[in-house]
């Protein structure tokens, strides 16, 4: 350390980390090997590791879009498959777009803006070939009630004006998300909370779009009430029903039997396989084209008096493009359901394209898929569109018609323009009740079959409780509080954990690996190393093999509880009295260091006795809390006293203040238990320098003023045992320089694997770890090892 450092900690009246070198030499164990000092990280070190540099930068730029690592590559296969999955698509897309838009209390014609623009701007950024952008059923309830509940406190804004800010303020939110590089949040949202909001918004969805589909209007039932509600005000009024019921019903009807006669022969068939697929697919437009020719047949005359409700004037091309308005009244008008609606827009879209990469043997950036969502819902707005994201049922059908690449998005949005032009006025005779029944064939697929339901109860039982209370709440208040209560109880399940994490006494066990067929003794020496079976006649014919007859064992550590499932007949103790050995569960950090620490004390105190049985002359000079004997000079205590403890961090990756400084605390208070003896602390499976950083810093690692010089007169000198491993080099490539404290530094070493037969190699061996830290070891077994030597 520089002297004007020191000089400036002196000044500061900080006290810097004493020299813990000198009292540690080079023990018997390691007189072949060369030193190893490590280095410390310095907060430096985190600063270079952490900043951009120019390759970092410019792969992040490129990363931005992706679409230029495989554009160039582009061939005639792939654009036959990216046809027919984009046509297929755009079939599907175009009347449920309609459908949704209707669901937002928007005009149809705003589904297909959002149907067009999200599918011709996401091929820019995706990492997803299978993913389709537009609107969905969600997010369009969700956007309805958000713009019903703004225009009711603002009428100075219309439903588009407020639907269009929210798609680009929450654009600029998922954007940023994905720009920092923060998509990792979503992973902070569990498979349970996603099922359960995605059931309870398609019953939500499905219950409000009955009314509806029989012809009620929301006059009388109010379908974007709460789930419970609109159920009994359906049928308290079910004698409102139009004639709108037959063609809704049947619609349904045919969408289901559509699907369920194509699956079954495309089983039954699977040469026409692919034929039957898109007559599966197609249903929907098929639906839709025979109840607009029903419908014109029947409202052809009585264009201003239909016999039931139909979709009327969608104006042509885009009537709605400008700049969509953005002031602080109209944000505050929504704010308060911004976070519903930003999750929404992650969770579909996130979840969704994760399922199909693993599908199909990809993998997404989740990051750069936000950036994606984000600058979709930035430009739709200027477009007339309202917020997209991922949509279920068309990514499904896209990814089994055959899309090669997300350019395949092209083509959907060709046919939605196509549609937005030439067809609008077939549009006027759409029926809404077949729109209601699209609607309800289509939320039908995101509730959770049971058998998924039953597979989480057998994996976490306590995510099905919270499936079920986020479902729950989402059918007895809304969707959106269904989200925050699954995502809040996950969050709280999660915290519980850590807090509470238990950790494990470890005892020691020698075992043997051997196939289930040979367990018995007789057959227990025709294997050796690692359970591997030996012929007989080879080990009786040659002598040199009897090392190999003798099976092989391994020492392994089990918790003494048996926790883990291990079989409760074998007897597990600490592997040598007052010595422990153990093991955190869920990490170490703030949150569950008290607990972690409490139960190391509790159970050392039980189980070792105070090394000094006078150390009180007194009863009343015993701490009110000590939970010796009742009376001094009773029943001899045949307990051992405490001599080591050994601490298993192998699911410790950091540690932070307040868990070292608990460490430090429970190291004080042992330390007096055990007066005037102390206590060795070992560490076993430390991978973070940043973590050895820390405890040596609070004096762990190290056994300062013990050893050699320091050792106090007539005190046993303590040893240290140190790993090492031997390694191969070249001589040549070697420089040995040496310190002149009697150990070496290697300055260059060449440790690939030399020719074989070179003069020039030699083996040597080297320290594992560094020989200023004898009490960090490279597992249990050289932990255990350590203390053994010093007993």
């Amino acid at each position: 350390m520089a002297v004007w450092q020191r000089k400036a900690a002196k000044l500061l009246g900080i006290k810097l980390d004493a020299d813990i070198n000198e009292g540690v030499t080079r023990g018997e164990s390691i007189q072949s090997t060369d030193t190893y000092v490590e280095e410390e990280p310095a907060v430096l070190d985190w600063i270079n590791e952490h900043r951009p540099r120019r390759k970092e930068t410019v792969e992040f730029i490129t990363s931005l879009f992706p679409f230029l690592q495989w554009i160039g590559n582009y061939n005639l296969i792939w654009l036959t498959g990216d046809l027919v999955a984009g046509i297929t698509v755009g079939f599907v897309v175009v009347p449920q777009g309609m459908a949704y838009a209707l669901l937002a209390q928007l005009p149809a014609e705003y589904g297909l803006y959002s149907s067009f623009v999200g599918v011709m701007i996401y091929w820019f950024f995706a990492t997803s070939k299978d993913i389709t952008i537009g609107p969905v059923a969600v997010m369009s309830t969700l956007v309805g009630n958000i713009v019903i509940k703004a225009t009711a406190e603002h009428p100075e804004f219309t439903k588009p004006q407020v639907a269009s800010a929210l798609a680009l303020i929450c654009g600029c939110v998922v954007f940023a998300i994905g720009f920092f590089r923060l998509g990792f949040v979503v992973d902070y949202i569990p498979l349970p909370a996603i099922a359960a909001f995605m059931t309870g918004s398609a019953l939500n969805i499905a219950m409000g779009q009955i009314p509806g589909l029989f012809g009620i209007p929301t006059s009388i039932v109010n379908n974007r009430a709460e789930t419970y509600k609109v159920f009994i005000n359906f049928w308290k009024h079910i004698s409102a029903t139009k004639l709108d019921v037959a063609i809704g019903l049947t619609a349904l009807t045919m969408l289901y039997l559509i699907r369920i006669v194509a699956n079954r022969m495309a089983k039954r068939y699977p040469s026409y396989q692919r034929t039957w697929f898109f007559v599966c697919t197609l249903r929907t437009s098929f639906v839709i084209l025979l109840y607009t020719m029903i419908s014109w047949l029947v409202n052809r005359h009585r264009r201003s008096k239909p016999a039931f409700k139909i979709l009327l004037d969608v104006p042509k091309g885009f009537q709605h493009m400008g700049v969509p308005v953005v002031n602080g009244e109209i944000i505050k008008s929504f704010v308060s359901e911004l976070p519903a609606a930003v999750i929404v827009l992650l969770i579909e879209h996130i979840a969704i394209s994760k399922s199909f990469g693993r599908v199909n043997g990809y993998q997404i950036n989740p990051s750069q898929e936000l950036i994606a969502i984000g600058i979709t819902n930035i430009i739709g707005p200027f477009f007339g569109a309202y917020p997209a994201t991922g949509s279920f049922s068309r990514t499904a059908i896209k990814a089994k018609a055959g899309v090669r690449t997300p350019l395949a998005g092209v083509i959907t949005g060709i046919i939605v323009l196509l549609a937005t032009y030439l067809l609008t006025a077939v549009f006027f005779y759409i029926p809404n009740a077949a729109l209601a029944g699209v609607i309800i064939h289509a939320v039908g697929d995101l509730i959770t079959p049971p058998n998924v339901v039953y597979r989480f109860w057998r994996v976490s039982p306590i995510e099905v409780v919270i499936y079920f209370a986020g479902v729950f709440v989402s059918v007895f208040s809304s969707i959106e509080n269904g989200i925050y209560t699954t995502i809040a109880t996950s969050a709280a399940v999660l915290l519980w954990r850590i807090a509470k994490a238990k950790g494990h006494f470890l005892g020691r066990v020698r075992v043997q690996v051997l196939p289930p067929d040979n367990f018995s003794d007789d057959t227990l020496g025709n294997y050796g190393a690692a359970g591997k079976k030996v012929d007989p006649e080879i080990k009786g014919a040659n002598e040199a093999s009897k090392e190999a007859e003798e099976p092989m064992y391994h020492d392994v550590y089990l918790p003494i509880d048996h926790k883990d499932g291990s079989n409760p007949a074998i007897d597990l103790h600490s592997p040598f009295p007052g010595v422990f050995v153990f093991k955190f569960s869920e990490g170490y950090v703030y949150s569950n260091a008290t607990h972690y620490c409490d139960q190391l004390i509790d159970h050392i105190q039980l189980a070792c006795r105070r090394t000094s049985l006078d150390s009180f002359a007194r009863l009343g000079d015993r701490p009110w809390n000590d939970k010796g004997p009742r009376h001094i000079g009773g029943a001899e205590d045949h307990r051992p006293t405490l001599k080591a403890i050994i601490l298993d961090f192998s699911s410790v990756n950091n540690v932070d203040i307040t868990s070292v400084q608990t460490l430090i605390d429970t190291r004080n208070a042992l330390d007096r238990y055990t007066a005037p003896e102390r206590v060795d602390w070992h560490f076993a499976n430390i991978s973070n320098r940043w973590t050895k950083r820390a405890l040596t810093s609070a004096g762990f690692g190290y056994r300062s003023g013990e050893v050699g010089a320091g050792a106090p007169q007539g005190a046993e000198p303590w040893k240290p045992l140190y790993s090492v491993a031997e390694v191969s080099a070249r001589v040549a490539g070697i420089n040995y320089n040496n310190s002149g404290s009697g150990s070496s530094s290697i300055q260059k070493t060449d440790l690939e694997a030399p020719p074989a037969g070179s003069s020039q190699v030699q083996k040597r061996k080297v320290l594992v770890h560094s020989i200023h830290r004898p009490l960090f070891h490279v597992d249990l077994n050289a932990a255990l090892l350590a203390v053994q030597e010093n007993l």
